[in-house]
């Protein structure tokens, strides 16, 4: 699979913001979590509603990746969060998503 950061219209990630942000073991344990989704190692991914998906990592806080699939083998990564969060980033997963694919179909 092939991942890609979804980027609003200024062309700002809050996937890569939020990575960028995380300490360095945290970075890597994401690291890690994104090498298996590439691989398409997906065990611990849940659908949460819209054609959204969560990735949960069992470390620390509860981290999580949500994205979206285009096609069969493009991932787009959302945004990133903990479980603390995990309503929020939700919403904001969805809202991306939908944006994503808007974006994306006025292109066609």
């Amino acid at each position: 699979m092939v991942l890609k950061e979804y980027e609003d219209e200024d062309g700002r990630s809050l996937f890569g913001l939020w990575f960028a942000s995380l300490d360095a073991v945290a970075a890597a344990k994401v690291a890690v979590a994104l090498n298996k989704v590439e691989r398409g190692a997906i065990s611990n991914v849940k659908p949460v509603g819209e054609g959204v998906s969560e990735y949960k990592i069992d470390f620390g806080p509860g981290y999580r990746i949500y994205f979206g699939m285009d096609g069969q083998a493009l991932v787009i990564l959302l945004i990133g969060g903990t479980k603390k969060r995990q309503q929020r980033d939700i919403d904001t997963a969805k809202s991306l998503w939908t944006d994503y694919k808007a974006r994306k179909k006025g292109k066609s």
